[in-house]
């Protein structure tokens, strides 16, 4: 089993011998030997983000894609996007599923990881800001920063929703996730596409309609 302990240092996640749920390519270093178990199940949603891992000895865990780290104690349950999981005690995992955005559709639709216990550790590509709803405050925020959160499930909303939208596998571009307190939601920054350049009057027209 596990002591549930971690050390964050340098940007690598320190844990000890024990069961793990790491993301994928984890632990990046480690002493004695790991025992690289099964993905937490066949027919889990969170199944091609993360895996379990048994170590003897201790390891350390980093992403280099994803260098900032969050620690995030689970007192309440948490639900974490599964692709932003960097490590967690296995006891942790409380079940995954797919959060849509988009009605009859999986454009925009977030995988999900729910813990239920401890504690798991984020690796986001920058910094994450806590964000905390008191009762009755919503707050949208764009998919791409959606780290993680307490308390119920976000709506998906767009102000403008197409038959393209629905059908193709491309998200809409005025996509947001809505959530509602009480509860706290875990952020990061965004970005938009990079510009054409020079900037062409049909991207102009796209983006502006001008």
């Amino acid at each position: 089993m596990t002591d549930g302990a971690v050390t964050i240092e340098n940007g690598f996640a320190g844990i000890g011998a024990g069961a793990w749920l790491v993301s994928r390519g984890q632990p990046a270093a480690f002493f004695g030997e790991t025992a690289r178990r099964r993905r937490p199940g066949w027919r889990v949603a969170d199944r091609a983000f993360l895996e379990l891992v048994e170590t003897t000895g201790a390891a350390k865990c980093a992403d280099a894609g994803r260098p900032f780290l969050t620690h995030v104690p689970c007192a309440s349950p948490l639900f974490a996007v599964s692709a932003k999981v960097l490590v967690a005690p296995a006891a942790a995992r409380a079940g995954s599923f797919l959060l849509k955005a988009v009605p009859m559709g999986t454009a925009g639709a977030l995988c999900v990881t729910q813990f239920g216990s401890e504690w798991v550790v984020l690796a986001t590509v920058s910094r994450t800001a806590r964000i905390p709803l008191a009762d009755g405050e919503t707050l949208s925020v764009r998919p791409e920063a959606v780290v993680a959160w307490t308390g119920g499930r976000p709506t998906g909303f767009c102000r403008k929703l197409s038959v393209r939208d629905v059908l193709l596998p491309r998200p809409p571009r005025d996509l947001l996730f809505t959530f509602y307190g009480p509860g706290v939601v875990w952020a990061e920054g965004s970005s938009g596409p990079r510009p054409a350049f020079p900037p062409t009057p049909f991207h102009l027209w796209r983006r502006h309609g001008v």
